[in-house]
């Protein structure tokens, strides 16, 4: 199981290369890990300010914000 810091900068290295990139579309990208696994660590940076969720409709979109 990769530590939360490695799940963090995939995440991260992902929402840089597609700002606009839905939580399906992540999950996608990082189909090695569960969609738990991305789930918390998207929270998780939310909460820190690394990424932003935001709601349209019935998808979820992450953003990028300064780091």
């Amino acid at each position: 199981m990769p530590s939360h810091m490695a799940i963090a900068e995939r995440i991260i290295h992902r929402v840089r290369a597609n700002p606009e990139c839905s939580l399906e579309e992540l999950m996608h990208r990082l189909q090695d890990l569960s969609w738990s696994e991305v789930f918390l660590e998207v929270d998780r940076l939310s909460r820190f300010g690394q990424v932003r969720l935001t709601q349209g409709g019935v998808r979820f979109t992450t953003a990028r914000c300064a780091l």
